[in-house]
């Protein structure tokens, strides 16, 4: 039996920062960079948060430090290169990957869930809101008609009674209806093939196995070294029926690779898998070709949106703590971990005074095993102020804590 490729967890840390597109020299930002970035990493997630700035931005700008937001405007709303839908959160994703994504439409919702009974009871209102916006949309979620409804919502939370807003939801997640453009957090509605390419809507739906495959391979080429469990909760999360299977072909033919993980000589628990065609980068990596970049990420960076991912591959244990207790916080309400090459320094809690230009920094706080030096300090200086750059605002104030050393070269 061959020998199985063994990789230091070093390298695979590496791998996984190089296919994120957070290594080497960046591009300038322009929408066919953009364009390229999104497909590296397959879907950018969206979030209403925007203490800083909106998280999708801040994803592409840690790994395109010029990127200006209109690039990727023009290529969701003009150029249609890019829509919104639902990968392993609500997210910005790619047109051509339509196929893979109406597996999902055309399977949601299951059999007996809450939501498809209570779609099914309010079915009037399904097709009030299709006929509407067929008439007369892009329309807001304020422009339609809410009369039809026969059962309202039911929620502990902020949805309830929200009848038209859930029914929305329902279409969009079935691919009927879709963002036709936005104007902040407001959206405007249209049938899907208004919005879509015609080139995305033709052919018939893939079969359960293709898609997997499909999505399996990109999810895989994104993270660089994965488990299955890694790929299942990546890109399409949960959406990958018969994964193992699919791998197991997949490993057969070749286009994959079973591998070992080391670290120190020990061996990471796990089946792990590479993508041949990532077999040239890592060995580059393995002879040393390695160029470094520092940048703050958003919380909901993809790098490391699986967090028990990031705990076993870069120590990382992140946990947002927005309904944490002010008092009880360690790292902030909005902590930005600083990747620094294939390790992470500190963890960077900022808010963007929009009213003064400047870019408060409320908390910073070294990493384990980090220690708060000149050396750190430069490094961490650069990249707040890289952002502070971005974002327009011309000084920074650290508010709160932060270790004496670094504080200085923030101010």
């Amino acid at each position: 039996m061959t020998a199985l490729r063994t990789i230091d967890l070093g390298d695979a840390r590496r791998l996984a920062i190089a296919k994120q597109r957070l290594s080497g020299r960046a591009p300038r930002s322009s929408p066919s960079a953009v364009l390229d970035v999104v497909r590296a990493i397959r879907c950018v997630q969206l979030d209403p948060i925007s203490v800083v700035a909106r998280s999708p931005l801040l994803v592409l700008r840690s790994r395109l430090p010029s990127f200006r937001p209109e690039h990727l405007d023009r290529l969701l709303w003009t150029y249609r290169t890019l829509f919104e839908y639902w990968a392993h959160a609500a997210s910005i994703v790619l047109s051509e990957d339509y196929p893979i994504h109406r597996y999902q439409m055309r399977t949601w919702p299951r059999a007996g869930s809450r939501f498809g009974e209570w779609a099914a009871s309010n079915d009037a209102l399904r097709r009030s809101i299709l006929r509407e916006v067929g008439r007369r949309g892009p329309l807001r979620l304020r422009d339609l008609d809410g009369n039809a409804v026969s059962e309202a919502w039911v929620s502990t939370g902020w949805t309830r009674d929200r009848n038209v807003d859930q029914m929305v939801r329902f279409l969009w997640v079935q691919g009927k209806v879709m963002v036709s453009r936005r104007r902040g957090l407001e959206k405007w509605w249209d049938r899907a093939e208004r919005v879509l390419p015609a080139e995305a809507l033709a052919g018939r739906p893939l079969r359960d196995a293709e898609v997997t495959r499909r999505a399996a391979e990109l999810s895989l080429r994104g993270l660089g070294v994965a488990t299955p469990a890694h790929i299942k909760g990546h890109f399409t999360m949960d959406l990958y029926p018969g994964l193992l299977a699919v791998l197991e072909r997949l490993q057969r033919s070749k286009v994959v690779e079973h591998v070992e993980l080391v670290d120190d000589g020990t061996r990471l628990p796990g089946t792990w898998y590479v993508h041949r065609d990532d077999l040239p980068l890592l060995e580059r990596i393995q002879r040393g070709r390695w160029e470094p970049r520092t940048t703050l990420l958003s919380p909901f960076d993809n790098l490391i949106h699986d967090r028990k991912r990031s705990a076993l591959m870069f120590g990382l244990d992140y946990r947002m703590e927005i309904y944490v207790p002010k008092a009880n916080r360690r790292y902030g309400y909005y902590a930005m971990p600083l990747l620094d090459g294939d390790r992470f320094l500190a963890r960077v809690d900022p808010a963007l005074d929009r009213e003064r230009g400047r870019l408060l920094v409320h908390t910073v706080t070294p990493e384990d095993g980090v220690r708060a030096d000149r050396a750190s300090a430069a490094t961490l200086a650069g990249a707040v102020h890289e952002l502070a750059g971005w974002l327009g605002a011309e000084d920074v104030e650290v508010t709160g804590p932060a270790p004496s050393v670094w504080r200085r070269p923030l101010g």
